[in-house]
């Protein structure tokens, strides 16, 4: 870093001077742009090659990124498809299931449907033979008496 101590104003902008016009001279030295210059048309050519491979290997990226999309679409679309076919599937064996059941359930109720009548047929049964039974007492006892008068 300079020194810039024991200088004086017009040391410093004397110096502030050359150092714009040494700027000046080098931006100067340079020869003015021409279109057909045989380098400037290479670095044109250059630029538009890099260009075109920046595109296409962006156009292959996004080929690729479509193509995985895709893929993951189908993939999304065919574990929806089996998620469906299993709850299809689930529902049908739990219809089943209500269904054996009911039919379990109405075999249970004709069973005892059937238990029950058994048992009031029995019941008949014995009432009848009570109601016989008792039907000869009295018949038995109405023979006796007819016997004494």
């Amino acid at each position: 870093m300079p020194n810039f101590f024991g200088q004086n104003f017009k040391d410093r902008q004397t110096a502030a001077a050359e150092a714009k016009k040494a700027l000046a001279a080098k931006f100067l030295s340079k020869p003015p742009f021409n279109p057909d210059d045989p380098e400037y048309v290479e670095r044109q050519k250059r630029r538009r090659a890099i260009i075109e491979a920046r595109e296409a290997r962006e156009a292959e990226r996004a080929a690729e990124r479509a193509r995985k999309a895709a893929e993951e679409a189908a993939r999304l679309a065919e574990e929806e498809r089996r998620r469906e076919a299993e709850r299809l599937e689930q529902e049908r064996l739990a219809a089943e299931a209500r269904r054996a059941e009911e039919e379990l359930r109405e075999l249970q109720r004709q069973e005892e449907a059937k238990r029950k009548a058994e048992i009031e047929a029995q019941k008949k049964a014995e009432r009848d033979a009570r109601y016989a039974a008792r039907k000869a007492r009295k018949a038995a006892r109405k023979a006796e008496l007819k016997r004494y008068y």
